[in-house]
């Protein structure tokens, strides 16, 4: 029985060891001469989308005739608007609609109230400005900008060309920098983002002192389109 045993072991210990060989041989050396780099490209454009909300607020006695009165403010509205509807240029489309009741200080329902909005957007300023002031039944209630897609998409791209020439720059001049010839790049990722907020020009005060018919002043403003490349490359 002892002389099984100590064929067991020797048995064992023999396994452990090749375990143990299999695993230093399978095992890689972690990264070295590795450096992690950011890198930005940042191009500015004029912002070339209008979206401009127009809204109406109505009060009465019953829900009912506030629904009412409402739907007939936006139908007037949506009527004169899709008379220089034009896709891309002027697009039209209805916003928020909602209801609500007034309460006495009893809790008790005196009244109900509601608003409604339509949005003229495209980027043909003068015809969304101009139908704008010829709606009467709403007001313009706030007025922003924006990038289309496809200016958007050529910024992006002329952003990115910036981003990946600077991170090639820095990884050049890094590599010098430590005593190296140069550098392979390992991994990248890249994101884009707009740092130009939607602005509003124009509120509805400020539009009401103006003829029915005249056009609502506005001004876009620029936009930085950005685009980061972040990775890291191998020293060599």
């Amino acid at each position: 029985m002892k002389k099984i045993s100590l064929i067991a072991a020797c048995v064992a210990l023999a396994a452990a060891g090749a375990a143990s060989t299999a695993m230093a041989q399978n095992m890689v050396p972690p990264p070295q001469n590795v450096l992690q780099l950011t890198a930005s490209g940042t191009v500015e454009v004029q912002q070339d989308m209008l979206s401009m909300t127009l809204t109406t607020t109505r009060d009465a006695a019953d829900a009912a005739t506030v629904q009412s009165q409402l739907k007939a403010a936006v139908d007037a509205a949506l009527a004169e608007a899709k008379k220089n509807a034009q896709p891309g240029q002027l697009d039209v489309r209805t916003g928020n609609f909602s209801l609500s009741p007034r309460y006495t200080r009893e809790g008790k329902i005196n009244g109900w109230q509601g608003t409604a909005e339509m949005v003229l957007e495209g980027r043909d300023f003068p015809r969304i400005t101009q139908t704008a002031g010829r709606i009467t039944t709403l007001n313009v209630g706030n007025v922003g900008f924006a990038l289309s897609r496809e200016q958007r998409a050529k910024s992006e791209t002329e952003a990115q060309t910036i981003a990946i020439e600077n991170f090639k720059q820095k990884a050049t001049e890094l590599a010098k920098g430590f005593g190296f010839g140069g550098y392979t790049l390992r991994e990248v990722s890249v994101n884009a983002n707009d740092n130009g907020p939607i602005r509003p020009r124009v509120m509805a005060a400020a539009a009401k002192s103006y003829a029915a018919d005249a056009p609502v002043p506005v001004e876009a403003g620029k936009t930085s389109v950005v685009v980061n490349v972040s990775g890291s490359v191998q020293l060599k």
